[in-house]
């Protein structure tokens, strides 16, 4: 039997540029969705694989166990599409944008939708059931009062994933703590340094263009044209919006995802007969195949016309290949080959957190997968942190400052691809103002080179502290 070695460097590069370069491509100049191309790239990183000694059995397994990880993930992308198809026809959607557009002005929109989002991440622990419920709506609200897609989509993801990233529900938070060993608290505890500063720099930012572009865009004509289009279509009440409370409710009472956001549906669909007269046969229909309107008012039709189990399947597919790519890489050694050599050059303790950050977001792209883009870092750098004295915790918040917040931006990453589907904005178009995740690793790395927010075990070990003795 043919041994085993680790991959050269021209070696573990050919997968890695070989996928970048075919979905550039592919997408950009001949308009062909990403699926087939990290196909083709997932048969070259296992052509080089084999090249290096490695058998199919181990190449299916590093595939297997990649997906296998993002099981239950998979499960709640399909979940939020049954939820979106449900809450739409239940009147529960079209509710939250008809109220809103009455209640949020095109100046303030982009800070109260940036805080809402925030809180429903915090509370589920979830970006993607943020952007999936009130993210949605937030983007028909938007599209009423004429503000750009993208910055909403934006605005969407900066709050969405500032909740996430604070909450103790999170699964990237407790992946972050378990694989930096340091207890969940206290790595929550250390995201304040960072993340609580770089959200308020984004609300600023988005107070700025909120005042900008609110009144650009708006027009009454329009706002009153969408209500009435809503109205026509659905009977809107209040009370439509019990499933949003028992969301909250699942979140208070700490019920795991999937059982919450099931129930969420369920509840859906009950408001959906009891209030709009459906049938069951209408609610299960709604659930596989999203909602269909013709309300003769193109704005409404888009917003409403979505949804639904398939309409999640181009994304599950896309997920799960990205994800047998990046499965294949890790388990066949390219990653450490790729990544190892920048271990030996660190020297600060700012240049182990742009380290840290980067090979973060580095994995995002080439792994395509947020779990792997902080479980690989952390692995990578935990005892280099050790021998600095550092504490665990400022590594596991350092994984998040990189892997968990530039993981949406990637349209070919699980998160991107979700979050693009769920908001109908390309990453490319939506990242630009996705300020809370573009500034918080910069902000990171500024501050750990000025020596703020570094956590020491021992704090005598801190160099400012020993100037402050020697004085």
């Amino acid at each position: 039997m043919k041994e085993t070695r680790l991959p050269k460097l021209w070696e573990a590069l050919v997968p890695a540029v070989f996928m970048m370069a075919l979905i550039i491509v592919c997408t950009v100049k001949w308009g062909i969705e990403p699926h087939i191309p990290i196909v083709v790239s997932c048969v070259v990183a296992a052509l080089m694989a084999y090249r290096c000694g490695y058998r199919w059995d181990a190449i299916i397994t590093g595939i297997l166990d990649s997906i296998a990880r993002a099981t239950e993930a998979l499960i709640i992308v399909m979940i939020v599409g049954m939820l979106i198809g449900t809450w739409v026809l239940a009147g529960t959607m079209p509710a939250m944008v008809y109220y809103g557009l009455d209640l949020i002005s095109p100046s303030a929109f982009l800070v109260v939708g940036a805080v809402l989002c925030g809180i429903v991440g915090l509370a589920t622990g979830s970006s993607w059931t943020a952007s999936g419920t009130v993210g949605v709506a937030l983007m028909g609200i938007a599209a009423g009062l004429g503000i750009n897609p993208a910055i909403a989509a934006g605005m969407v993801i900066s709050g969405a994933y500032m909740g996430d990233k604070w909450s103790p529900l999170s699964d990237s938070t407790n992946i972050a703590a378990a694989t930096a060993e340091t207890p969940l608290y206290e790595h929550v505890r250390s995201m304040m340094t960072t993340t609580l500063p770089s959200f308020c720099i984004a609300l600023v930012l988005y107070a700025v263009v909120g005042i900008q572009v609110g009144s650009q865009g708006f027009d009454a004509h329009t706002v009153n044209e969408i209500q009435a289009a809503i109205s026509s279509e659905f009977n809107i009440q209040v009370w439509i919006m019990i499933p949003v409370l028992v969301v909250i409710f699942s979140a208070v009472k700490r019920i795991p995802a999937i059982p919450s956001l099931l129930l969420a549906v369920a509840i859906a669909g009950i408001v959906a007969m009891i209030s709009q007269g459906n049938s069951v046969a209408d609610v299960l229909g709604a659930m596989h195949y999203g909602y269909e309107a013709d309300t003769g008012n193109a704005i409404a039709d888009k917003l409403l016309n979505r949804g639904g189990l398939d309409s999640m399947m181009w994304t599950i597919g896309l997920i799960m290949f990205a994800l047998a790519f990046g499965g294949i890489l890790e388990k066949t050694g390219f990653v450490e080959v790729l990544l190892g050599g920048v271990a030996r050059r660190i020297k600060s303790v700012g240049g182990l957190v742009t380290a840290t950050i980067i090979t973060g977001i580095i994995c995002d792209f080439v792994l395509t997968d947020q779990y792997l883009a902080i479980i690989v870092p952390g692995r990578m750098y935990a005892k280099i942190y050790d021998q600095k004295g550092l504490k665990r915790s400022f590594l596991s918040r350092t994984l998040e400052d990189g892997g968990t917040l530039w993981s949406p931006m990637v349209p070919w990453n699980g998160c991107g691809a979700y979050q693009a589907a769920t908001l109908g904005v390309y990453n490319l178009d939506f990242w630009p103002y996705a300020f809370m995740n573009v500034i918080n690793p910069i902000y990171a790395i500024i501050i750990s080179y000025l020596g703020i927010g570094v956590k020491y075990v021992d704090p005598e070990m801190n160099p400012k502290n020993k100037k402050k003795a020697e004085i």
